[in-house]
């Protein structure tokens, strides 16, 4: 297996690769499902690799993967991912985020059809993959947000808070969850991290069992 650490932007062939080894990783773990997600990279060029739109993320290959510029306009034929324009934001907001993933978590899934608001992560050891998490002992706000399929509109709500997101996530209801940071090795981290810990929730939520309106007691 390759290894998914980088120091900074990449070139093309090295995103490429590590964009293609995340997939394979993410649908062995079941967060890849059909031809859901998006990855992307930031190139050395000021460019950015990102995977073509429809495409199966567990079988990825090097042209499945495509140039866009920092608006998510093609630089060349293939069609980028839908949700390239959040990709680009993420990269604007974030400077040192060279490496995003978008993954349709389950348990994420799960967790937004029955909540309200954001999803409060408290007490998990996991919660050490974030960044300068250094403990347990604190909550984190996953922010939430409605799906849309308008992109424009999708974005236009995730400027009023991104910027100052407690931690490099964030989820978008009845859809899946968005992690960004230095580099794949890092976004993968908090994939699984983040996975593990709204599946641990769901299963708290199954002992608690459900009140007679469909929603946890």
């Amino acid at each position: 297996m390759i290894s998914l650490k980088s120091d900074g932007p990449v070139d093309f062939d090295t995103a490429a690769s590590h964009i293609c080894e995340a997939g394979r990783l993410l649908d062995a773990k079941g967060m890849a499902p059909a031809s859901s997600g998006n990855y992307s990279m930031r190139l050395n060029d000021g460019a950015f690799a990102v995977t073509v739109s429809g495409n199966h993320k567990g079988r990825l290959h090097i042209q499945d993967v495509m140039r866009v510029d920092a608006e998510g306009k093609a630089l060349e034929e293939n069609k980028p991912s839908a949700e390239t324009l959040l990709h680009t934001q993420i990269y604007k907001h974030y400077p040192d985020a060279n490496a995003i993933l978008h993954v349709h978590s389950t348990a994420g899934v799960v967790l937004t059809r029955l909540m309200h608001g954001d999803i409060l992560l408290a007490g998990y050891e996991m919660l050490k993959a974030f960044p300068g998490v250094e403990t347990h002992a604190v909550k984190v706000r996953l922010r939430a947000v409605d799906n849309t399929q308008d992109m424009p509109a999708l974005a236009n709500t995730l400027e009023e808070f991104i910027a100052d997101l407690p931690v490099p996530a964030y989820i978008i209801r009845d859809h899946g969850f968005y992690v960004w940071g230095r580099d794949m090795e890092a976004c993968l981290n908090m994939c699984e991290a983040v996975d593990h810990m709204l599946t641990a929730e769901v299963e708290i939520l199954k002992i608690k069992g459900v009140s007679k309106k469909g929603l946890w007691k």
